[in-house]
């Protein structure tokens, strides 16, 4: 059974991080892959790597250069994590990407997942890289009944038979054929059981209850409405901005003078609330969205003189908007007219 799922998985090998595998690249394609589809991971991967080609390039870079180079790839934390990792192991272990899991997840920016595809995927030793592709395909396969989470994950990364399944059939290619499958085959709405090449063995096919794995809570979502308002200041080619903290929602990147006008969310404290009105018929409006909360951004042009009657704390700084900039593109969708 297990042959077969091998063998088929062998029509997805033909990518570039696991043609030129070194543990580099693979903490590289891991950190890119997670929460990011394989097509916009192929898009970028190859230029990334020529840009880094060592882990010594990453780790020297700025966090700014980094973040230029990442653009596409969305979840800008993992640039920074990605970068603090490859500095830990330079300064600590001389460039030598460290194979013990205790070692690897004291590692800042390293997680457990990351440590054990670096263990599985890159140095093809017993360890199971449960990503949502193995926990939904394993939980079927074995029928595991546990709700989709950490649970779930501990009870596969500590089953006896997956493990010796990963050191028999080797881990690297064990991991890989798993993820292949569930990205094409054991997919979370649908299971296209007739080609899975693992069906004959499957504890949650034999039961007709696929689709029962891995159990999930229900959660209610919740949505909050919430106004802001954003100041535009131009002086020649430059732009009044502010960087984001650490905590804030894309931290690291620079964002325009931006205030709450009215939240839902009486306990949200990503931006000050401003105390004073503004005129929101004059104002341009954008609709956006992040995690729980349905944005309306008001657009607002001001001279720099008028905007420091505003009286406003904060550590704000004229930019230059240069095409090639971070600052131009994270700024962008603010000065559409």
């Amino acid at each position: 059974m297990f042959s077969k799922l091998l063998k088929w998985s062998q029509k997805f090998q033909d990518l570039p991080w696991r043609n030129k595998r070194t543990l580099y690249s693979t903490l590289v394609s891991e950190i890119m892959l997670q929460q990011t589809t394989v097509g916009t991971v192929l898009n970028h991967y190859e230029k990334f790597l020529k840009e880094y080609p060592t882990i010594f390039d990453l780790a020297q870079a700025s966090e700014e250069q980094l973040t230029i180079s990442w653009k596409g790839l969305g979840y800008y934390r993992r640039a920074r994590n990605l970068k603090k990792a490859c500095e830990h192991i330079v300064n600590d272990y001389k460039g030598d990407i460290p194979l013990h899991y205790e070692t690897l997840i004291s590692i800042p920016g390293i997680g457990p997942y990351t440590a054990s595809a670096l263990i599985a995927i890159g140095g093809n030793k017993p360890a199971i890289a449960v990503d949502a592709n193995l926990e939904r395909v394993l939980s079927r396969l074995f029928t595991i009944d546990e709700f989709k989470g950490p649970k779930l994950q501990k009870k596969i990364q500590e089953n006896d038979k997956i493990l010796k399944l990963a050191k028999k059939l080797g881990a690297r290619d064990f991991n890989e054929a798993l993820m292949d499958l569930g990205r094409n085959i054991c997919q979370a709405r649908k299971a296209s059981c007739e080609i899975c090449p693992l069906r004959s063995g499957c504890m949650a096919y034999e039961e007709k209850a696929v689709l029962h794995y891995p159990r999930i809570k229900e959660v209610k979502k919740e949505s909050f409405e919430l106004e802001l308002a954003r100041f535009i200041v131009k002086k020649k080619d430059s732009l009044l901005v502010y960087q984001k903290k650490k905590g804030q929602w894309l931290e690291g990147q620079w964002e325009v003078p931006t205030f709450i006008l009215r939240s839902e969310d009486k306990k949200l404290i990503q931006y000050p609330i401003l105390k004073y009105k503004i005129n929101k018929k004059e104002s341009q409006i954008i609709k956006t969205g992040i995690t729980k909360y349905k944005i309306i951004n008001y657009l607002l042009e001001l001279d720099y003189s008028d905007f420091k009657k505003l009286n406003v704390e904060g550590d704000y700084k004229f930019r230059p908007i240069k095409p090639e900039s971070n600052l131009a593109s994270n700024i962008s969708k603010f000065l559409k007219k």
